[in-house]
């Protein structure tokens, strides 16, 4: 458990999966930042978001859990070294720093399970506030696949690979 600032994060228990649904809920139905059906329900959006190989977080503050992460392997076998991990903060907490603790403890975690690199493999181009805060986090941008979101408002827009080694100390924001 990381205590950054005044929020907390630590490994989701079942009791959340409220909060966790409170939080992915409307990012899923906007459809503008995951690869997830819009219409996805309740238990299938939890069912995925704690699925293997991914370890579900919470980050609360004042014991209110006000955003989501889970890390996990990119992919297994050979590509079993380099985590992944997904982001989500209740619209209630952007801008407050929710997301840099998550990120800075999913990459803490995952250091810490042996992952040598986090790689994000798809980061909505339009998503300006997320793609600054992992570049502030230390993550380059590795690639971009043309047209390869369908954005509900802007049509097709391009994605964005990025990645991060994590031998060193994790990157401060």
């Amino acid at each position: 458990m990381i205590t950054a600032g005044r929020a907390v994060v630590r490994p989701a228990i079942p009791a959340d999966n409220d909060a966790i649904w409170d939080i992915l809920r409307p990012v899923y139905r906007a459809g503008e930042t995951y690869c997830m059906p819009r219409d996805i329900d309740r238990d299938e959006a939890l069912q995925d978001w704690f699925a293997h190989p991914f370890t579900a977080f919470v980050a609360e503050l004042d014991g209110r859990v006000l955003g989501t992460s889970h890390v996990g392997a990119n992919r297994p076998a050979g590509g079993s070294h380099v985590a992944n991990a997904s982001f989500a903060t209740h619209a209630d907490a952007r801008g407050t720093g929710i997301a840099r603790t998550l990120v800075t403890e999913a990459k803490v975690w995952a250091r810490d399970q042996g992952f040598r690199a986090m790689q994000f493999n798809f980061v909505v181009s339009t998503n300006a506030d997320a793609i600054h805060l992992w570049q502030k986090a230390g993550f380059d941008i590795v690639g971009r696949l043309p047209d390869a979101f369908l954005h509900p408002k802007h049509g097709p827009v391009d994605a964005l690979v990025m990645f991060q080694t994590l031998k060193e100390e994790p990157h401060e924001l």
